[in-house]
């Protein structure tokens, strides 16, 4: 670790600590979020697998032959940045784009050997980033955050809902530029 990035993990040590120990939750899950996957980025790295690569190897693992879409919708992802990884997983060897010869916008993908053969030596990686992020917790209080942490995700996807039936949208990020 570089020297600037041992400075930032101090100071975002010092904010939880002492700065800012009460802060919203919502701060609180962002950081531990990107320290989670900042922490498997570089076990990923190590096996030339990015992190975007991950995400879908690992829906991909679970249920094999999705659509493009399903894939896209199933990662939290739009499909232009489904079909961006999956080309770029496709040159790898991972994974193989196949269309539906009924309906030629229909493209599933599938595993190759060797994307299933990543699931060996990547999941481990992420066993070993999880057992660093609770280690000193005790497992009470980890069934507690996880039970609390779906707690939370359920009450937002129903306000989720609850918006989406009233009319509210989230703003595309890319803004239109009329003439």
């Amino acid at each position: 670790m570089t020297a600037r990035r041992t400075a930032e993990m101090q100071a975002l040590l010092h904010r939880w600590r002492d700065a800012v120990p009460d802060d919203r939750l919502a701060h609180l899950a962002r950081d531990a979020t990107r320290a989670l996957v900042r922490a498997l980025q570089m076990r990923l790295a190590q096996h030339g697998v990015s992190f975007g690569h991950w995400s879908f190897l690992r829906i991909l693992w679970e249920s094999e032959g999705l659509t493009q879409r399903e894939l896209s919708e199933l990662a939290g992802v739009m499909e232009p940045t489904t079909f961006a990884a999956l080309k770029a997983m496709e040159r790898m060897g991972y994974v193989t784009r196949r269309q539906n010869p009924g309906d030629r916008r229909r493209i599933f993908i599938d595993l190759t050997p060797l994307g299933r053969s990543l699931k060996e030596q990547l999941v481990p990686l992420a066993i070993e980033v999880n057992d660093i992020a609770v280690e000193g917790v005790s497992a009470a209080d980890i069934e507690t955050t996880r039970r609390t942490l779906r707690t939370i995700l359920s009450n937002l996807a129903r306000d989720a809902i609850e918006g989406a039936q009233s009319g509210l949208r989230v703003p595309p990020t890319r803004r239109r530029t009329t003439p």
